[in-house]
């Protein structure tokens, strides 16, 4: 029995790519981060219901945003509010598929990871009944890729992967990629995405700049993680002696000798520089990263990611609840 959901969905062939990528996944990391998530799965994913339904005593691991303070105040007792939560989720994925997203110098390019770090969230979440849904950008002056809107089931999820998978970065009259933009990207979002959402930005955030406020703006209507593609080379170059070096975005060729020690620490300290610019633009606009390395596995990076969301909403849970003791007191 197809659901209407489905049945909107294109058929895929269940021969080509992206069932074979899915299909890969679901016996490797989806089925493995299933079983080890388990209560921890609303780490990474929360419903937005938001109907009143009850009171309890503050427990460890309570929000400490829904205390009733004048409730706790009059019983001298932290009480928490319930609520009827609507627990379907309606993610949305913004994919950068620039041309620096073919770089890659392990057995895997930061392309692929960004299809597979899709592929498994799409499916951890329709697997619960969620819907997904995506844009995908391909560089400054040409036109995203209409919205795909956001559906459940496997079939949907497939169809969006042969999407993404299909999407090739067009180049400019000189042959060269286009420049990549992300504030166009966010700014297309906000018209696609109609409902609050998470809403996963894929990308390496190689980009003009003028992006972060256009992130910001999202981030206060949607759940926001920032997903950073990178690649080792990326930060410190190995000694290969004399190289020619491609910016993908621009085409551009740079004949360089990384046998001189001084240009190799030159290329470090510009790309910690990169990378702390990049981290304080995030935090600014109070979004997550989780940062995925074609060095790494998938699955490993999206454990550490939901262990540190964690651990820090307990921190932070923590805090606020003896500021909350604190304040029954002194009432």
């Amino acid at each position: 029995m197809v659901s209407p959901a489905e049945s909107k969905a294109p058929r895929i062939r269940a021969d080509n790519q992206a069932e074979r990528l899915l299909r890969r996944l679901e016996w490797t990391v989806i089925r493995r981060l299933e079983g080890v998530l388990q209560g921890d799965y609303r780490t990474l994913f929360r419903g937005f219901g938001m109907d009143f339904a009850d009171l309890h005593e503050y427990q460890v691991g309570d929000d400490v945003r829904y205390i009733d303070w004048n409730v706790t105040a009059r019983l001298q007792t932290p009480h928490v509010r319930e609520f009827q939560e609507d627990r379907e989720v309606a993610a949305w994925f913004l994919v950068d598929l620039s041309g620096s997203l073919d770089f890659g110098s392990q057995a895997v390019r930061k392309r692929m990871l960004a299809a597979g770090l899709v592929a498994v969230m799409s499916r951890l979440l329709t697997r619960r009944g969620n819907r997904v849904g995506a844009v995908f950008y391909r560089g400054t002056g040409t036109k995203s890729e209409s919205a795909i809107p956001a559906r459940g089931g496997r079939l949907h999820v497939l169809h969006l992967l042969d999407r993404m998978m299909r999407a090739k970065a067009p180049e400019s009259a000189s042959g060269a990629p286009h420049d990549t933009d992300l504030a166009e990207l966010l700014k297309h979002a906000q018209h696609a995405i109609k409902r609050r959402s998470v809403v996963f930005l894929i990308s390496d955030f190689v980009s003009k700049p003028g992006w972060h406020r256009g992130l910001e703006l999202l981030a206060r209507r949607h759940e926001v993680v920032a997903v950073r593609l990178c690649d080792p080379l990326e930060r410190a170059l190995p000694d290969l002696g004399m190289i020619v070096m491609q910016d993908a975005e621009t085409g551009e060729q740079l004949f360089v000798d990384t046998h001189d020690a001084g240009f190799r620490k030159r290329f470090e300290r510009a790309a910690a520089d990169q990378e702390q610019a990049l981290r304080e633009g995030l935090s600014e606009a109070g979004v997550d990263c989780l940062e995925l390395t074609t060095s790494e596995p998938l699955d490993g990076a999206l454990l550490r990611f939901a262990r540190m969301r964690k651990q820090r909403s307990q921190l932070s849970a923590g805090a606020n609840l003896a500021g909350a003791t604190a304040h029954v007191v002194a009432t």
